[in-house]
């Protein structure tokens, strides 16, 4: 921008960066000196037009005659959360999932470009961050977003500090020995089939229709993918995967949590309780009977899944309940973030006016914290 251009603020911005600028080793002080008389010739002009206009104004208000206030704005182009949250980008981005033509959505960004994804309206990122936070699992789960596959090292074994008296003999080098988890992401898609009526809808409502249904049904894969790897983890830990504990149970017992509680490592902090919901009406089962005044779930929240059967229905061996922090243990990784990508499919389903709609989520999820988990299993 040229000094002539300038406003009062954007010329104490400028000074403020010329004060860091003439301390460098390189900096070139006759050209600083030049910019900044130009500077305060600027500022004193826009001075003296602001003391021009106030003496005006109180010449107009000696003749009764009310001042409008006057500010002289420069037209403000909206930025890209505005743009986002407009109806005209909402229908377009409607438009362009219907025809995979992303120009409409181009020019409202007045981006002058033909690669990359184009963003996702702010109606639509707030679903999907919703659909995330409304499974309970996956929203306690620690989250990154790093390109390709993430190896995360654990400590498999190491020794303790100890005292070291003064002048005694130097102490033994601690041995360390550490694990790496593997986290190799994979697609979870969910495709579901409209009819035309949908698809006549407008841009809001055809995004949350769509949206509502794809990306609940994608989160909650995704947990129970997560407590599948759980489920599957050894029980001692090994060079390429984190071992989880088992206690084996024949029967619910009012003491189970406290002693699942105790399998874990001071790591675990914000612990919970995952099971079916018929497993948490079982251990409820138990403390009525026993007329119980504690609580036996020791004050663990507690998280539902489908992917763990119920006690009643697990068999010899199957993992009831798991208890462990799943932020500590648990890690989920998604490569191009957690939008989820939708594809649009209008022409295999013709014949039957049927239009198919595929949502993808690319995604690694595994168990990265030794001693935060441990599985309660049908004895």
């Amino acid at each position: 921008m040229e000094i002539k251009d300038m406003n009062l603020e954007e010329i104490e911005e400028r000074l403020t960066a010329i004060q860091s600028e003439m301390t460098a080793e390189d900096a070139d002080i006759d050209a600083l000196t030049s910019e900044v008389d130009e500077l305060e010739a600027r500022k004193a002009e826009i001075e003296a037009q602001i003391e021009k206009r106030a003496a005006l104004e109180e010449r107009v208000k000696a003749h009764g005659v009310v001042v409008k206030d006057f500010k002289q704005e420069e037209p403000k182009e909206m930025d890209v959360m505005e743009i986002r949250k407009s109806a005209e980008y909402i229908e377009a981005f409607a438009n362009y999932i219907k025809t995979e033509d992303p120009s409409e959505c181009r020019a409202l960004l007045t981006e002058n470009v033909s690669g990359g994804v184009v963003p996702v309206p702010s109606i639509v990122e707030e679903r999907v961050r919703q659909a995330w936070e409304r499974d309970g699992i996956m929203n306690r789960v620690r989250k990154t977003y790093i390109k390709g596959n993430l190896r995360v090292g654990f400590e498999l074994s190491a020794t303790g500090a100890v005292v070291h008296t003064e002048g005694a003999a130097a102490p033994t080098e601690e041995t360390l020995v550490l694990g790496v988890v593997s986290l190799v992401p994979a697609s979870i898609k969910k495709w579901i089939t409209i009819s035309d009526e949908v698809l006549d809808l407008g841009g809001e409502a055809f995004l949350d229709y769509i949206y509502d249904e794809v990306t609940y049904q994608i989160a909650k894969k995704a947990s129970e993918q997560l407590v599948t790897a759980i489920v599957s983890a050894p029980t001692a830990s090994t060079s390429t995967a984190v071992g989880i504990p088992v206690i084996s149970a024949t029967a619910i017992s009012q003491s189970l949590v406290a002693e699942g509680l105790g399998n874990l490592s001071d790591s675990a902090r914000d612990v919970v309780i995952i099971m079916n919901r018929a497993t948490e009406a079982a251990f409820k089962a138990v403390q009525y009977d026993g007329n119980f005044a504690t609580d036996i779930f020791e004050g663990l929240d507690r998280e539902y899944t489908s992917a763990l059967k119920s006690f009643s229905a697990a068999s010899s061996g199957d993992t009831f309940a798991i208890i462990g922090d799943l932020g500590e243990g648990a890690q989920a990784n998604f490569p191009n973030g957690q939008e989820i990508r939708i594809k649009f499919d209008d022409t295999s389903l013709a014949e039957a006016d049927l239009v198919k709609i595929v949502g993808r989520e690319f995604v690694a999820l595994g168990v990265v914290g030794p001693g935060c988990f441990v599985k309660l299993v049908k004895g």
